[in-house]
């Protein structure tokens, strides 16, 4: 029988793919590849603009029920949050880091407990260096919780504020969101795990 595969891409506007004019995204590009390699899947893109990790962890389970839920076929979990969380107002961050990482362990809880695969992609560099340490911080908290957990996690904050091509097209749009080689850029670093996460 062939395999039938159904995912969801949970998160924030880098899941979307926000700026990107093919529309696709690193979560795209990634199913797009997975398609030309003859793997048959579905996948749901369910990424929210400004959202943090709380306000994710309070609608990803209302929203991947229906879509994997109550039927034949392998379901699995694409998570990734974070950048808003460390975004300023009013002098603080949205999110308190405790309340970040206590957000991304109800979901990593819920999709366990629900048996639902889950692989979770941390958040990516912006054109902010102070909030790239916040953001490499709180990286590194979410790394330590999924390995807490056994859920495989792709760190992508370091490299990809060094990389020309993500930080030249940040720079160029909104100072957050890239273009189309940008997320290109995402999405390599992320492939390799997807591959293991996917085949695993």
């Amino acid at each position: 029988m062939p395999r039938d595969l159904r995912i969801c891409f949970i998160g924030d506007s880098f899941v979307a793919g926000v700026g990107d004019p093919e529309q696709l995204g690193w979560a795209g590009r990634l199913t797009a590849g997975s398609a030309r390699d003859g793997l048959a899947l579905t996948s749901y893109v369910l990424g929210v603009r400004r959202q943090t990790t709380a306000e994710i962890a309070g609608r990803w389970a209302a929203e991947c029920r229906p879509r994997l839920a109550g039927g034949e076929w392998e379901a699995r979990i694409v998570l990734s949050a974070g950048v808003n969380d460390t975004t300023e107002e009013h002098g603080a961050p949205r999110l308190a880091p405790d309340r970040s990482v206590a957000a991304l362990e109800e979901i990593l809880t819920g999709a366990a407990h629900a048996r639902w695969p889950l692989l979770v992609v941390g958040p990516p560099a912006v054109a902010d260096a102070a909030q790239n340490e916040r953001i490499a911080e709180l990286d590194n908290r979410f790394a330590q919780a999924c390995a807490r957990r056994g859920v495989p996690y792709v760190a992508v904050v370091t490299a990809l504020a060094a990389d020309p091509t993500w930080t030249a097209e940040v720079a160029a749009g909104d100072g957050a969101h890239p273009g189309t080689d940008g997320y290109a850029v995402l999405a390599g670093l992320v492939r390799p795990h997807w591959q293991r996460w996917i085949t695993g």
